[in-house]
């Protein structure tokens, strides 16, 4: 038995070891994928990627009572408790405002290219009855995670889609004059071309197969959009920056998950420039991963409380 992830959140559902049996009951198929490994752990070979994905699957339904969930082997499989953290940090953080978590459909999130696998808006509302908005650049994708709602029809009027017509924007096309948003979050592409994204995928299936495939598998496969643009991560978070003064007044957090540590002082310049109010940094750890959550405001402190009650 593995031991306890103390890495993750506090509040995250996935900290204890995982209970095949019972995940198995969840998703019969995923006992396919099930051994013993050298250190007596029962687990998966996390370089399979229908073994992540089914494992995914059972994790959402038992947890989050998400129903028939899946997503095309072309699309980024994210792994669940990494992506729980985010939600829970963001509730933290809203938490400052109240000294206690904002529940309920009145707190509403935007997530920036929520992809096939509508994971944010999922785990939000079923953690915190949060009402979502995902976008998406890829239709292809924001079909998928319709598809994902209508066997959830509890969700349908909780979680909306929304496509963006302009790959060169985030927030215009997608907030309204009439929009408020309590939050917004988004796990940005990482690397600057579809060369950079291969090499990264080649070295994730060697550390996690020990072996030397060269072939990157499909678990970390993903559409163009997921995993890379012009200029990278720092672009793509730049080019947020910039578009979140344009909607200063309409949104209370601007959260953005940052990889390379490198880029935080360039960021902190130019939330300065655009004058937002107050910057946070916030450190989530996730085995030997360490992200950041990337937080900034134009709304001053007393202003704040407004929004959340």
């Amino acid at each position: 038995m593995s031991a306890e992830k103390y890495s993750l959140h506090t509040r995250n559902l996935h900290r204890n070891p995982y209970d095949f049996d019972q995940l198995i009951s969840c998703v019969p198929e995923l006992k396919h994928y099930v051994f013993v490994n050298a250190y007596q752990t029962v687990t998966i070979n996390f370089s399979i990627p229908q073994a992540v994905k089914l494992l995914n699957k059972a994790l959402l339904l038992h947890f989050y009572t998400v129903k028939g969930w899946d997503i095309p082997d072309t699309n980024l499989c994210p792994p669940i408790p990494g992506r729980a953290d985010y939600v829970h940090y963001i509730a933290d953080l809203l938490a400052e405002q109240l000294d206690k978590i904002p529940t309920g459909s009145s707190v509403k999130g935007l997530d920036i290219g929520t992809g096939a696998n509508l994971v944010y808006p999922l785990i939000s509302h079923r953690s915190y009855g949060w009402t979502m908005l995902g976008t998406d650049i890829n239709q292809d994708s924001l079909r998928n995670a319709q598809n994902i709602l209508d066997q959830n029809e509890d969700l349908t009027s909780v979680i909306q889609l929304k496509n963006q017509p302009e790959t060169d924007h985030i927030f215009k096309n997608i907030i309204n004059t009439e929009d408020r948003f309590t939050f917004t979050m988004c796990n940005p592409p990482f690397h600057d071309s579809e060369e950079s994204a291969m090499k990264g995928n080649i070295r994730k299936t060697k550390n996690l197969s020990k072996s030397k495939k060269i072939k990157p598998l499909l678990n970390f496969s993903g559409q163009q959009s997921e995993l890379w643009c012009e200029g990278g991560e720092i672009a793509f978070i730049t080019k947020m920056i910039n578009e979140s003064a344009l909607f200063s007044t309409q949104v209370l957090w601007f959260t953005c998950l940052v990889s390379k540590k490198e880029n935080l002082n360039k960021l902190a310049h130019l939330l300065k420039k655009v004058k937002a109010v107050e910057v946070k940094t916030i450190d989530m750890a996730q085995g030997q991963k360490v992200s950041r959550m990337l937080a900034w405001t134009f709304i001053t402190q007393k202003d704040r409380k407004t929004w959340l009650i």
